[in-house]
């Protein structure tokens, strides 16, 4: 965690944070969980394109917030994991056509393989020549979270070895397969040279979350309408300190004590913040104090992803959001 570096917003500002969405598959419907309709993304793209909102580029954003360089309110970001077929096909002439930047982060054995439903380096470097960004995603779209350090070094080094062939360098921005991340995968992220890397956990992102465990909102089938769209690129960062536990990977204390330092002065609602796990429902907190919230969750999470997202009611509507993806193990 990186201190105080960003108070409540409660009012439409020049703000240090932005909300990342996430998609996978388009118009795939034998697998809903990763994929969205085109009407949904259509509403997506008209909703993007309403004025209210700034879309810009991954590395755009990633460097406006390490430079301190203020962010207009409800800035976007739009990124695209796997690169399946249907991306090229469907999503891509969409939002060229709205003019929207995006991100592609690519796994480089399923392009060299040339399996099918996946995009081919040619269509790879086409949209990155005409404005996508490309980010790494690993060799094999690997479970990294409970792997050796020597087999996940070969899923970075490796794939850094393929996009340079390839493309002519090696992407600065790195998205963890799965969004399964721990301490020592972040330190290996960095160590690689990458400016950001991101999960797949609910919430906004900005500085005092770090920079190689940003959150983005996942947009499926069943969690893609409207609705649930408004509320996401609506959503407000939740500036706490002190999060626990410092790892998202969990061998022994499961389920985890989750627990944060809220960041002052605290907004109005605070009184309404709740927090919910993915496995058990809403969760029981203990406020230690003014500031100090610890989250209990009384079943142990099965082995795999478990999620705990908290939120508190903002202004104009909105929520602030706070999420956190675990790794555990069996």
């Amino acid at each position: 965690m990186l201190g105080l570096l960003i108070l409540w917003p409660d009012v439409a500002r020049a703000t240090d944070q932005a909300v990342i969405i996430m998609y996978h598959r388009f118009d795939e419907q034998d697998y809903p969980t990763t994929n969205i309709r085109l009407e949904q993304f259509d509403e997506h793209l008209a909703e993007l394109t309403s004025g209210k909102y700034t879309v810009m580029s991954l590395p755009d954003i990633v460097a406006a917030m390490k430079a301190g360089t203020p962010l207009p309110d409800r800035t976007v970001g739009i990124t695209v994991d796997d690169a399946y077929a249907s991306v090229y096909e469907h999503a891509w002439p969409r939002l060229k056509k709205a003019g929207l930047p995006f991100t592609l982060f690519v796994a480089t054995d399923p392009v060299d393989r040339k399996l099918g439903g996946i995009m081919t380096w040619d269509q790879i470097r086409e949209i990155r020549d005409q404005g996508a960004t490309i980010g790494h995603h690993t060799v094999t779209h690997a479970h990294m979270a409970g792997a050796a350090r020597d087999k996940n070094l070969v899923e970075f080094t490796e794939a850094s070895e393929r996009f340079k062939a390839e493309l002519g360098s090696v992407p600065k921005i790195f998205a963890y397969p799965y969004g399964e991340a721990s301490q020592a995968l972040e330190t290996m992220a960095r160590a690689q040279g990458f400016e950001a890397a991101f999960g797949q956990h609910s919430g906004v992102a900005h500085p005092s979350l770090g920079y190689f465990y940003l959150p983005r909102f996942a947009m499926n089938e069943s969690f893609g309408g409207i609705g649930r769209f408004r509320l996401a690129v609506n959503a407000l960062a939740m500036p706490v300190t002190d999060l626990t536990p410092a790892d998202q990977l969990i061998t022994d204390d499961n389920p985890p004590a989750m627990g944060f330092t809220i960041v002052p002065p605290a907004p109005k609602g605070i009184d309404r913040l709740a927090c919910f796990a993915s496995h058990e429902g809403r969760a029981r907190l203990e406020r230690l104090g003014e500031l100090r919230v610890e989250v209990r969750v009384n079943q142990p999470f099965p082995a795999g992803r478990g999620r705990i997202n908290c939120t508190v009611p903002g202004p104009d509507g909105r929520w602030y959001w706070l999420g956190r993806q675990f790794f555990i193990t069996k």
